[in-house]
């Protein structure tokens, strides 16, 4: 059960850690809701930059990150967003301890989930995660349910914000009456917003979805755990 007796929740989970973050945040705190941030603490400098479709995509430098996230969730990435599913045992567990390591350091509180990167990843990957007291872990793609899955090491959002139901959902989430736990679960990478010019998307999903009595609108962590 979620806060008081709301039975269900909407979170978000957005990867990378990029200036195109800034804007998204804005915009999700104007509509008191919430999100994991997951960053690859290895490689969060504006030095790891590119370029997708001519458009520059830079990685934030860490200072100032904890007060932009602040109210927000922190989740690992890998330190240096590798397929960890190509790595030794020792270097997965190197790229997922030390980025919590790091980002426990930097925003001064718990890590307690992360995303895969490339949301790819075995069944060695996520016994090391979990081993390493990772209690949840994203994947990529979209379940369209609002199902919380058994196995959390390899959860499936509902979808991306790209998908083409995603205000359908939207409408069908609000007018759920469950009897147990559901959360609409959404996720992306925030710099689609601008390879796709439609940042009015997240605006009006962001309208539609927030401010209902019978939601409850938190981070991945308090969603799942």
């Amino acid at each position: 059960m979620y806060h008081g007796q709301k039975l269900k929740a909407v979170t978000f989970s957005y990867d990378d850690g990029v200036e195109q973050d800034r804007r998204l945040v804005e915009i999700l705190n104007r509509y008191q809701l919430k999100a994991a941030f997951n960053l690859n603490s290895g490689i969060q400098s504006r030095a790891n930059s590119w370029k997708n479709q001519g458009i520059c995509i830079n990685r934030m430098n860490v200072s100032g990150l904890p007060a932009l996230y602040s109210g927000h969730e922190i989740a690992v990435h890998g330190l240096t967003h590798p397929r960890l599913e190509t790595l030794d045992d020792e270097t997965v567990r190197n790229e997922l301890e030390q980025d919590r390591i790091n980002l426990e350091r930097i925003f001064g509180k718990p890590v307690q989930g992360m995303a895969y990167p490339y949301g790819t990843y075995n069944d060695t990957v996520m016994r090391i995660a979990g081993g390493l007291g990772l209690r949840y872990a994203r994947t990529v793609g979209d379940s369209l349910s609002f199902d919380i899955p058994a196995n959390l090491m390899a959860y499936k959002a509902t979808c991306h914000h790209r998908h083409p139901q995603l205000m359908e959902l939207a409408e069908r989430f609000i007018k759920l009456k469950p009897e147990k736990p559901q959360v609409f679960y959404v996720w992306g990478h925030s710099y689609e917003f601008d390879l796709d010019n439609n940042w009015q998307l997240i605006e009006d999903f962001c309208r539609v979805i927030s401010g209902r009595d019978d939601i409850y609108y938190c981070t991945n962590a308090e969603a799942l755990l």
